[in-house]
């Protein structure tokens, strides 16, 4: 890690507050608001998104329901790149690819229109977190399906002790997996 990407990390990493017990007692939620509501900070992750999208030859920025919108639209303007949301069932008009997935207790399903991506483009995909990688395991498929080219996937905070990394390893296909904050 350099010198700016630590500098990047304490910076974001101040602006993520710690909420206990939400939504439930015994899990302690890291709550990013206060990090968009910092100029300083939004503007330093924009930045270092839309960095990451050209470094890799993206030609179009996913942000994944809901989170992954408010980081990833703002990161694919500054790039000059279009932005394409994968959102939950039925948010979405006209015809979709769709991939469910299992959560903790039940399952979920995803969706991106089916027209998101001409063949080849690649794709940089981007969310706030990163925890047992279901949600964005079923997004990588997606993108796939729908004809795009993973470029690679770079989330704000990786939650560490639950393994969603290994779990994405079938998913990547050799595109790189990136965290700005690990929790």
């Amino acid at each position: 890690m350099t010198t700016a990407d630590t500098a990047l990390a304490e910076l974001l990493n101040s602006r993520i507050r710690d909420v206990p017990d939400y939504p439930k007692p015994g899990v302690l939620f890291k709550d990013i608001a206060p990090l968009l509501a910092d100029a300083e900070a939004f503007g330093a992750l924009t930045r270092a998104l839309a960095d990451r999208a050209a470094e890799l030859g993206a030609t179009k920025v996913v942000g994944l329901e809901a989170r992954g919108f408010v980081l990833a639209a703002p990161a694919a303007f500054a790039a000059g790149l279009g932005f394409v949301p994968i959102r939950k069932q039925g948010k979405l008009p006209g015809e979709v690819f769709r991939r469910s997935y299992q959560l903790e207790y039940g399952s979920a399903t995803l969706e991106v229109q089916c027209d998101a991506f001409t063949p080849g483009e690649r794709v940089l995909v981007v969310d706030d977190v990163l925890a047992t990688g279901g949600t964005i395991g079923a997004s990588l498929d997606l993108v796939k399906e729908a004809g795009a080219e993973l470029a690679g996937v770079v989330v704000l905070m990786e939650l560490g002790f639950l393994d969603g990394r290994e779990r994405l390893a079938g998913h990547l296909g050799g595109a790189p997996l990136e965290t700005l904050v690990t929790v």
